[in-house]
């Protein structure tokens, strides 16, 4: 018998507070799960606005221990209300000075698997990243959850195809990718990079993204969040570039393995040649 998963993920704006944002989202779990959903992905940092397109100390502020902060707590409630499992993005405070975008992984029975720490970190205009964020430190985990295999790459990092792979090595079958993407120099890759990773590793692919604009800068995020299979193809409709929108899925996993099958791109990789790849 064919295995199924529905998964759920979410494109929302910003609400104007912490609280009304938190509550929205977990409004949209309560939808999922009443759809039946079985694993869902919020976007990148959430329950904030995504603040660094400004360096401002004030939002230090924001940041939560994780899992012990109050809204990963309530999170955690929430995957055992709903028996879905949650990938939850949020601006984590590990230590003093020591700051993380962190996406955490809880399992359906509410039970906290751990957490992902975003590599890859950009500092240009309308993203000073690294004036808030420690790059990441603690590898590319995969978690064994209630569906599945999970792993989470978050927002920049998708244009670094290493930890694509290195997700897939460690035995990821569906990735997400929480992200707060804006029009500009890099839309025209949100359509490709996602669904040409899928493809060079041959597992399912959830990106999320941010909708409209925020009180910060002047960038207007465009949504068009999606599935996509192992193929290479979307799994349905892309969602809206305007508007929020739940998106639900039926993803047929038995496909990662007929097309590894059909594409041995495991069996036929050469890392012996590759040392030259991460020499300094």
């Amino acid at each position: 018998m064919s295995k199924t998963v529905r998964a759920a993920i979410v494109q929302t704006e910003w609400t104007g507070d912490t609280e009304s944002m938190v509550q929205k989202h977990i409004d949209y779990a309560h939808q999922a799960a009443e759809q039946g959903a079985q694993v869902m992905c919020f976007q990148e940092i959430f329950n904030t606005p995504y603040f660094c397109q400004v360096q401002d100390n004030e939002h230090f502020d924001t940041a939560e221990a994780i899992p012990d902060g109050s809204t990963m707590q309530r999170m955690i409630d929430l995957a055992r209300e709903t028996g879905m499992v949650m990938i939850i993005p949020m601006f984590e405070k590990a230590d003093e000075g020591f700051y993380y975008n962190t996406a955490a992984v809880i399992d359906a029975d509410g039970t906290y698997l751990g957490k992902y720490r975003k590599h890859h970190i950009p500092h240009v205009t309308g993203f000073w990243e690294k004036f808030y964020f420690r790059p990441g430190n603690m590898g590319y985990p995969v978690f064994d959850t209630k569906v599945g295999r999970v792993g989470v790459y978050i927002c920049y990092d998708r244009h670094f195809p290493e930890g694509w792979r290195a997700l897939g090595l460690n035995g990821a079958k569906l990735v997400f990718n929480p992200s707060a993407t804006s029009r500009g120099l890099s839309s025209y890759l949100w359509k490709l990079e996602q669904p040409a990773s899928a493809v060079a590793n041959e597992y399912f692919i959830a990106a999320i993204n941010r909708v409209g604009k925020e009180p910060y800068g002047d960038n207007d995020f465009y949504g068009s969040s999606y599935f996509v299979d192992p193929r290479g193809q979307f799994v349905g409709d892309v969602a809206s570039d305007t508007d929020e929108e739940l998106v639900i899925r039926d993803l047929d996993m038995d496909m990662i393995e007929d097309v590894r099958k059909l594409w041995a791109f495991y069996r036929d990789r050469r890392p012996d040649s590759y040392d030259n790849l991460v020499a300094p």
